[in-house]
Protein backbone atom coordinates (compact mmCIF):
# COMPACT_ATOMS: atom_id res chain seq x y z
CA UNK A 1 0.00 0.00 0.00
CA UNK A 2 1.29 3.44 -0.95
CA UNK A 3 0.14 6.13 1.49
CA UNK A 4 0.51 8.69 -1.29
CA UNK A 5 -2.69 7.40 -2.86
CA UNK A 6 -6.27 7.65 -1.66
CA UNK A 7 -7.18 4.52 -3.64
CA UNK A 8 -4.94 1.48 -3.73
CA UNK A 9 -6.99 -1.01 -5.75
CA UNK A 10 -9.10 0.35 -8.60
CA UNK A 11 -11.06 -0.76 -11.61
CA UNK A 12 -10.15 1.39 -14.60
CA UNK A 13 -12.84 1.54 -17.29
CA UNK A 14 -11.38 2.49 -20.68
CA UNK A 15 -13.12 3.24 -23.94
CA UNK A 16 -12.07 1.08 -26.86
CA UNK A 17 -11.57 4.34 -28.73
CA UNK A 18 -8.53 5.01 -26.55
CA UNK A 19 -6.76 2.27 -28.52
CA UNK A 20 -7.42 3.60 -32.01
CA UNK A 21 -5.71 6.97 -31.75
CA UNK A 22 -6.38 9.06 -34.83
CA UNK A 23 -7.49 6.06 -36.86
CA UNK A 24 -11.15 5.53 -37.70
CA UNK A 25 -11.13 2.04 -36.19
CA UNK A 26 -8.85 -0.74 -35.03
CA UNK A 27 -5.58 -0.13 -33.22
CA UNK A 28 -2.86 2.47 -33.26
CA UNK A 29 0.35 1.17 -31.66
CA UNK A 30 1.33 4.58 -30.30
CA UNK A 31 -2.10 5.07 -28.74
CA UNK A 32 -1.99 1.65 -27.08
CA UNK A 33 1.53 2.32 -25.77
CA UNK A 34 0.33 5.64 -24.35
CA UNK A 35 -2.41 3.86 -22.41
CA UNK A 36 0.07 1.29 -21.15
CA UNK A 37 2.60 3.91 -20.03
CA UNK A 38 0.02 5.80 -17.96
CA UNK A 39 -1.22 2.68 -16.22
CA UNK A 40 2.31 1.36 -15.73
CA UNK A 41 3.34 4.55 -13.96
CA UNK A 42 0.90 3.92 -11.10
CA UNK A 43 1.33 0.13 -11.02
CA UNK A 44 5.05 0.71 -10.55
CA UNK A 45 4.13 2.71 -7.42
CA UNK A 46 2.14 -0.13 -5.92
CA UNK A 47 -1.41 0.58 -7.10
CA UNK A 48 -3.40 -2.55 -7.96
CA UNK A 49 -5.23 -2.07 -11.25
CA UNK A 50 -8.03 -4.11 -12.77
CA UNK A 51 -9.18 -3.02 -16.19
CA UNK A 52 -12.25 -3.22 -18.41
CA UNK A 53 -12.08 -1.91 -21.97
CA UNK A 54 -14.96 -1.22 -24.31
CA UNK A 55 -15.10 -2.13 -27.97
CA UNK A 56 -15.95 1.12 -29.74
CA UNK A 57 -12.80 0.87 -31.86
CA UNK A 58 -14.05 -2.40 -33.36
CA UNK A 59 -17.79 -2.78 -32.95
CA UNK A 60 -20.76 -1.01 -31.41
CA UNK A 61 -23.78 -3.14 -30.67
CA UNK A 62 -26.07 -0.13 -31.05
CA UNK A 63 -24.87 0.23 -34.63
CA UNK A 64 -25.72 -3.38 -35.38
CA UNK A 65 -29.15 -3.04 -33.82
CA UNK A 66 -29.89 0.12 -35.79
CA UNK A 67 -28.99 -1.80 -38.94
CA UNK A 68 -31.57 -4.46 -38.19
CA UNK A 69 -29.47 -7.03 -36.34
CA UNK A 70 -30.87 -9.05 -33.50
CA UNK A 71 -30.02 -7.32 -30.20
CA UNK A 72 -28.58 -10.45 -28.62
CA UNK A 73 -26.27 -11.22 -31.54
CA UNK A 74 -25.15 -7.60 -31.77
CA UNK A 75 -24.25 -7.62 -28.09
CA UNK A 76 -22.38 -10.92 -28.41
CA UNK A 77 -20.29 -9.40 -31.19
CA UNK A 78 -19.45 -6.54 -28.84
CA UNK A 79 -18.36 -9.00 -26.15
CA UNK A 80 -16.03 -10.72 -28.62
CA UNK A 81 -14.55 -7.36 -29.59
CA UNK A 82 -13.70 -6.63 -25.95
CA UNK A 83 -11.74 -9.90 -25.84
CA UNK A 84 -9.65 -8.76 -28.81
CA UNK A 85 -8.96 -5.44 -27.07
CA UNK A 86 -8.01 -7.22 -23.85
CA UNK A 87 -5.53 -9.48 -25.63
CA UNK A 88 -3.99 -6.46 -27.37
CA UNK A 89 -3.54 -4.61 -24.08
CA UNK A 90 -2.17 -7.67 -22.29
CA UNK A 91 0.62 -8.08 -24.83
CA UNK A 92 1.51 -4.38 -24.82
CA UNK A 93 1.67 -4.45 -21.00
CA UNK A 94 3.95 -7.48 -21.12
CA UNK A 95 6.18 -5.80 -23.68
CA UNK A 96 6.48 -2.86 -21.26
CA UNK A 97 7.60 -5.17 -18.46
CA UNK A 98 4.29 -5.35 -16.58
CA UNK A 99 2.67 -8.70 -15.90
CA UNK A 100 -0.92 -8.80 -17.13
CA UNK A 101 -3.56 -11.48 -17.38
CA UNK A 102 -6.92 -11.68 -19.15
CA UNK A 103 -9.99 -13.27 -17.64
CA UNK A 104 -13.10 -13.71 -19.75
CA UNK A 105 -16.73 -14.01 -18.69
CA UNK A 106 -17.25 -16.58 -21.47
CA UNK A 107 -15.36 -19.85 -21.77
CA UNK A 108 -12.72 -19.15 -24.45
CA UNK A 109 -9.88 -21.51 -23.61
CA UNK A 110 -7.13 -21.51 -24.80
CA UNK A 111 -7.57 -17.84 -25.75
CA UNK A 112 -8.36 -16.72 -22.21
CA UNK A 113 -9.41 -18.43 -18.97
CA UNK A 114 -12.83 -17.77 -17.47
CA UNK A 115 -13.33 -15.19 -14.76
CA UNK A 116 -12.31 -16.49 -11.35
CA UNK A 117 -12.65 -14.10 -8.42
CA UNK A 118 -10.05 -15.70 -6.17
CA UNK A 119 -7.46 -15.94 -8.94
CA UNK A 120 -8.14 -12.35 -9.99
CA UNK A 121 -7.59 -11.06 -6.45
CA UNK A 122 -4.40 -13.10 -6.08
CA UNK A 123 -3.11 -11.67 -9.35
CA UNK A 124 -3.87 -8.11 -8.24
CA UNK A 125 -2.13 -8.70 -4.90
CA UNK A 126 0.89 -9.97 -6.85
CA UNK A 127 1.10 -6.69 -8.76
CA UNK A 128 -0.37 -8.00 -12.02
CA UNK A 129 -2.86 -6.07 -14.12
CA UNK A 130 -6.07 -8.06 -14.53
CA UNK A 131 -8.07 -7.32 -17.68
CA UNK A 132 -11.69 -8.46 -17.59
CA UNK A 133 -13.02 -9.29 -21.06
CA UNK A 134 -16.27 -10.48 -22.57
CA UNK A 135 -18.57 -8.10 -20.71
CA UNK A 136 -20.80 -9.77 -18.14
CA UNK A 137 -21.25 -12.75 -20.44
CA UNK A 138 -24.87 -11.82 -21.07
CA UNK A 139 -26.47 -9.46 -23.60
CA UNK A 140 -28.32 -6.29 -22.57
CA UNK A 141 -25.47 -5.18 -20.28
CA UNK A 142 -22.78 -2.62 -21.07
CA UNK A 143 -19.11 -2.56 -20.16
CA UNK A 144 -20.04 0.08 -17.56
CA UNK A 145 -22.02 -2.62 -15.79
CA UNK A 146 -19.14 -5.06 -16.22
CA UNK A 147 -16.86 -2.52 -14.56
CA UNK A 148 -19.14 -2.04 -11.56
CA UNK A 149 -19.67 -5.80 -11.18
CA UNK A 150 -16.00 -6.78 -11.39
CA UNK A 151 -14.94 -3.90 -9.14
CA UNK A 152 -17.34 -5.10 -6.45
CA UNK A 153 -16.32 -8.73 -6.88
CA UNK A 154 -12.61 -7.93 -6.52
CA UNK A 155 -12.96 -5.49 -3.60
CA UNK A 156 -11.82 -2.39 -5.49
CA UNK A 157 -11.78 0.98 -3.76
CA UNK A 158 -13.31 2.83 -6.72
CA UNK A 159 -14.32 2.67 -10.36
CA UNK A 160 -12.32 5.11 -12.49
CA UNK A 161 -14.16 5.99 -15.68
CA UNK A 162 -11.75 7.36 -18.28
CA UNK A 163 -13.43 9.81 -20.67
CA UNK A 164 -12.62 12.75 -22.93
CA UNK A 165 -13.63 15.35 -20.32
CA UNK A 166 -12.27 16.13 -16.86
CA UNK A 167 -15.36 15.13 -14.91
CA UNK A 168 -19.13 15.45 -14.77
CA UNK A 169 -20.58 18.74 -15.99
CA UNK A 170 -23.92 20.51 -15.65
CA UNK A 171 -24.29 20.07 -19.42
CA UNK A 172 -22.25 18.77 -22.34
CA UNK A 173 -19.13 21.01 -22.24
CA UNK A 174 -18.55 20.43 -25.97
CA UNK A 175 -21.97 21.92 -26.74
CA UNK A 176 -22.50 24.38 -23.89
CA UNK A 177 -19.57 26.71 -23.09
CA UNK A 178 -21.37 27.78 -19.90
CA UNK A 179 -21.31 24.23 -18.50
CA UNK A 180 -19.55 23.93 -15.15
CA UNK A 181 -17.76 20.94 -13.65
CA UNK A 182 -18.65 19.28 -10.38
CA UNK A 183 -15.71 18.42 -8.13
CA UNK A 184 -17.82 16.06 -6.02
CA UNK A 185 -21.36 14.72 -6.16
CA UNK A 186 -23.46 12.36 -4.13
CA UNK A 187 -25.26 9.54 -5.91
CA UNK A 188 -28.59 11.17 -5.00
CA UNK A 189 -27.50 14.52 -6.44
CA UNK A 190 -26.44 12.89 -9.70
CA UNK A 191 -29.82 11.16 -9.95
CA UNK A 192 -31.83 14.27 -9.06
CA UNK A 193 -29.97 16.36 -11.65
CA UNK A 194 -30.25 13.58 -14.26
CA UNK A 195 -26.51 13.62 -14.86
CA UNK A 196 -25.18 10.87 -17.11
CA UNK A 197 -22.34 9.36 -15.09
CA UNK A 198 -22.63 5.68 -16.09
CA UNK A 199 -25.47 3.59 -17.42
CA UNK A 200 -28.32 3.16 -14.94
CA UNK A 201 -27.54 -0.44 -13.98
CA UNK A 202 -23.87 0.28 -13.26
CA UNK A 203 -24.75 3.47 -11.40
CA UNK A 204 -27.30 1.66 -9.23
CA UNK A 205 -24.82 -1.08 -8.35
CA UNK A 206 -22.21 1.46 -7.26
CA UNK A 207 -24.75 3.49 -5.29
CA UNK A 208 -26.23 0.47 -3.51
CA UNK A 209 -22.77 -0.79 -2.52
CA UNK A 210 -21.12 2.56 -1.67
CA UNK A 211 -18.53 2.18 -4.43
CA UNK A 212 -17.24 5.58 -5.59
CA UNK A 213 -17.18 6.45 -9.28
CA UNK A 214 -14.58 8.91 -10.53
CA UNK A 215 -14.93 10.44 -13.99
CA UNK A 216 -11.77 11.97 -15.45
CA UNK A 217 -9.98 12.90 -18.66
CA UNK A 218 -7.59 10.07 -19.47
CA UNK A 219 -5.95 12.02 -22.30
CA UNK A 220 -4.26 14.20 -19.67
CA UNK A 221 -1.06 12.22 -18.99
CA UNK A 222 -1.00 13.19 -15.30
CA UNK A 223 -4.69 12.71 -14.56
CA UNK A 224 -4.62 9.08 -13.42
CA UNK A 225 -2.00 9.69 -10.75
CA UNK A 226 -3.75 12.88 -9.63
CA UNK A 227 -7.08 11.06 -9.31
CA UNK A 228 -5.49 8.28 -7.25
CA UNK A 229 -3.98 10.92 -4.99
CA UNK A 230 -7.42 12.43 -4.34
CA UNK A 231 -7.02 15.59 -6.42
CA UNK A 232 -10.59 16.87 -6.88
CA UNK A 233 -9.46 19.24 -9.65
CA UNK A 234 -8.55 16.28 -11.87
CA UNK A 235 -12.07 14.84 -12.13
CA UNK A 236 -15.43 14.36 -10.45
CA UNK A 237 -15.98 11.88 -7.64
CA UNK A 238 -19.49 10.51 -7.15
CA UNK A 239 -19.89 8.84 -3.79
Amino acid sequence: MNEKFRFNRVLLKLSGEALKGAQEHGYDADAVRSVVERVKSVVDQGVEVALVVGAGNIWRGVMGRSGGMDRVNADYMGMLATVMNALCLRDFFRAAGIQAVVQCSIGMEPIAPRFNRDEAIRALEAGKIVIFAGGTGSPFFTTDTTSALRALETDCDAVLKATKVDGVYTADPFKDPAATRYAELSFDEALARQLKVMDSTAFSMCRDNDLPIIVFNFSDPDSLERILSGDTEAGTIVS
